[in-house]
């Protein structure tokens, strides 16, 4: 039979044991919480850059081309972004960018570029801390 002290000094290791693995746990959590973040940062800045790309004026074919472009890059930041908001606010550009035409360049700029802008605004609003 054990001694109460034995007994005391289990009981003491198995608790502080223990309440060591909750620490390790809040410890793990902390990290992964910090690599979300470095990593949500990483993809606003690449998804802003994207969608401040300057798109050729002379040639609306060829800004549709860079628009498309822009869209595929989009595309796979958003796969990668951890935050839901942040991934709906890039697929979201990414899709104006993909559904571009020359005629909406060149026939309705103004309503295109309004679009894009509320995009751009909804993407930076969902990047904010």
């Amino acid at each position: 039979m054990r001694s109460p002290v034995a007994v005391a000094l289990s009981a003491a290791t198995l608790a502080v044991v223990l309440s060591g693995c909750g620490a390790a746990q809040e410890v793990a959590n902390t990290a992964n919480a910090i690599s979300n973040t470095a990593t949500t940062v990483q993809v606003c800045a690449d998804a802003l850059s994207q969608a401040g790309r300057i798109f050729d004026a002379g040639s609306p074919e060829r800004a549709v081309s860079s628009a498309h472009d822009a869209a595929n890059s989009l595309t796979d930041l958003a796969a990668s972004a951890a935050d839901t908001t942040v991934n709906q606010a890039i697929a979201a550009l990414a899709a104006t960018l993909r559904d571009v035409t020359v005629d909406d360049l060149v026939g309705r700029p103004a309503a295109w570029l309004a679009t894009k802008a509320d995009q751009v605004a909804a993407l930076t609003s969902a990047c904010a801390p």
